[in-house]
């Protein structure tokens, strides 16, 4: 009877252990946010090794499929309002800091937003959770 008692204990405990988060599968996987207000979305791409998220990249993309880089912000290659160019590359800042975070600590809940960047925190946020669909 103990030993059934046991056994039944080590079951459950496996089955416990079974109903955490969802082992992920290595590779590279893609993931895009929805649009917002402009039609700007977020794109990530993680690489999963052993498990674990090994790397991350993220990027915005302009309602023109353009990528929000050093030149967002500019009116055809020039600063014509120094606090919007401002305001636009600390997006971009932003945007390597979530991905360099997210690659750090392989947990969402431990990257922090930037103020004056949520729009593309929250692209990022909502791309890592679509990538992390796929690698499931």
């Amino acid at each position: 009877m103990c030993g059934k008692i046991i056994f039944g204990l080590l079951l459950a405990g496996l089955l416990l252990a079974g109903c955490g988060k969802a082992a992920l599968r290595d590779g590279v996987y893609a993931g895009r946010s929805g649009e917002d207000d402009t039609g700007a979305w977020g794109e990530v791409s993680i690489t999963i090794s052993e498990g674990k998220v090994a790397s991350c990249e993220f990027v915005t993309m302009q309602k023109d499929g353009t990528v929000k880089g050093e030149d967002y912000g500019k009116v055809n290659g020039e600063i014509s309002n120094a606090d919007f160019y401002a305001r636009a590359q600390l997006a971009v800042r932003a945007m390597r800091q979530y991905a360099a975070a997210y690659a750090r600590t392989g947990d969402l809940k431990e990257v922090e937003a930037v103020s004056g960047a949520t729009i593309a925190y929250n692209q990022f946020l909502e791309a890592v959770e679509d990538a992390l669909e796929r690698a499931k």
